[in-house]
């Protein structure tokens, strides 16, 4: 099996192996995966930190061998809090650019290192020891453009939010917010609910189609249209810009 690395800031993930296929997700510099099939220059890739399956052109993508990924995937997890970063390398003869939420392999002093090149890096990070709170990360996001598929400050989706929040603070999510229901303790009412609660809505259909953090149980941060932080109650999301409720509710939940 071949194994790789996401060395640009943003890498489409596909539906089908089509430039014109919809993108269902994306990775950021620093992401692993695994190729699972080859048709012509496109790769089947599965991600490793949620396993999600797409196909992804094989010119964005950076393969290297078994003993190099086994290194990778056992390094400490550190990621860049910096919206937009680059980084050159010390020989000054590569640079990388890449955004919030980035992968930087084995950082040590200000700098990290892909292959045998180290590259500087001065900006702000976050690693598994941090105390920035978890909100304070998806606050980072406020503002970003909502983007079906999108896990980045230039376009992300409801769960890529909620995804990438808590992935900053060492904890694995599913991607789609109807894997992420599944996860966790049900909180029967809205005024128990705390901080970093998870709060999940339905359609007509009874079918899970949106996901927010909730900031208290009055408020809650969440993508729709852009991240934004809006009201809450039992009922769902009232957005007071519109007088009226956007999201109807449908269960809170508890990541332990």
């Amino acid at each position: 099996m071949k194994h790789g690395i996401c060395l640009q800031s943003i890498v489409a993930i596909r539906e089908k192996p089509s430039e014109k296929s919809e993108m269902t997700n994306q990775m950021l510099f620093g992401d692993l995966f695994f190729v699972n099939e080859i048709l012509g220059e496109w790769y089947l890739i599965n991600t490793v930190d949620d396993s999600y399956f797409g196909w992804v052109n094989s010119l964005q993508l950076h393969l290297f061998s078994e003993e190099e990924f086994r290194k990778y995937t056992a390094d400490d997890r550190v990621y860049s809090l910096t919206d937009s970063a680059l980084s050159t390398s010390f020989d000054k003869t590569i640079s990388f650019r890449f955004t919030l939420g980035s992968r930087l392999p084995f950082y040590e002093n200000e700098s990290f290192k892909i292959g045998d090149k180290l590259y500087n890096y001065k900006g702000k990070f976050i690693e598994k020891k941090s105390d920035i709170k978890l909100i304070d990360i998806s606050k980072k996001y406020l503002g970003s453009p909502y983007l079906w598929g999108g896990r980045s400050i230039f376009g992300i989706d409801c769960s890529g939010l909620v995804q990438m929040s808590f992935k900053l603070k060492g904890k694995f999510l599913p991607r789609d917010a109807s894997m992420q229901v599944k996860l966790g303790k049900t909180i029967n009412f809205i005024e128990e609910a705390q901080e970093e609660d998870l709060a999940f809505f339905e359609n007509e259909e009874g079918k899970i189609t949106h996901v927010g953090i909730l900031l208290d149980n009055k408020r809650v941060i969440h993508a729709s249209g852009e991240v934004k932080i809006d009201d809450i109650d039992h009922n769902g999301i009232f957005n007071k810009s519109q007088n009226k409720y956007t999201h109807k509710l449908r269960i809170i939940k508890r990541i332990e």
